[in-house]
């Protein structure tokens, strides 16, 4: 297939700023009208023309996407004001919980805990960083909780596999959840009510500390 190579490039570039979501190689192939097999190395070349730019292409849930580069962040932070809010250390360890363990209901994620978690759950459900796959087969027909690919995009994560080793088997597994997350759980969450997230996360520089968004920036 005979193209303009750079024409190709500089379309690409347009259409990931353009981009809502991160783009998977499919996408880019119908909308460029060039072969999939053409997008890795066009991304490539996009990715080093762009070398000094205070812009950068990253891959995040499966797909392309273009963000500010981490030295930048303060920049950015300072045009989204007021401060980012932040998960509270309960949701956080909810959604580690249901990162590792998925698919899993909330019942199940309570034993986990020791404390009734419907106030996390359903905040997580909220932000869109969880959501309903299907119900088990178990009496009551709970619902079985899964991460989203909002969740991937939002620390930074191209796919499940770049999660921080940790090990499910062992007893001190509610332990290693604790130490990838800021401080500690309160005793409990009484009747599921008021869960005390902060709010929304919001966009930060990259895969942090399971905190704030890690996207870069997005669009400038």
């Amino acid at each position: 297939m005979i193209y303009d190579r750079e024409e190709k490039v500089r379309a690409l570039e347009a259409v990931i700023f353009a981009a809502e979501a991160p783009c998977d190689e499919e996408r880019l192939a119908a909308v460029l009208e060039v072969p999939v097999a053409h997008v890795d190395g066009l991304v490539r070349e996009l990715m080093a023309q762009m070398s000094d730019s205070a812009l950068q292409i990253v891959r995040l849930a499966g797909g392309y996407h273009m963000a500010t580069r981490p030295r930048f962040a303060g920049y950015v932070q300072r045009l989204r004001e007021p401060e980012p809010e932040r998960l509270s250390p309960q949701a956080l360890e909810t959604l580690a919980i249901i990162a590792y363990l998925q698919p899993i209901t909330r019942p199940e994620i309570d034993e986990i805990r020791g404390v009734n978690s419907a106030g996390s759950v359903n905040s997580l459900l909220e932000k869109g960083l969880v959501g309903i796959s299907a119900r088990k087969d178990a009496p009551g027909r709970p619902f079985l909780l899964v991460t989203t690919s909002h969740f991937l995009s939002t620390f930074g994560l191209n796919d499940l596999s770049e999660l921080p080793d940790i090990s499910p088997a062992e007893t001190d597994f509610r332990e290693q959840l604790r130490d990838l997350v800021p401080g500690q759980p309160e005793a409990g969450e009484p009747g599921g009510e008021g869960d005390p997230d902060a709010g929304r996360p919001t966009r930060g520089d990259g895969p942090a500390a399971g905190v704030d968004e890690a996207r870069g920036g997005g669009h400038s």
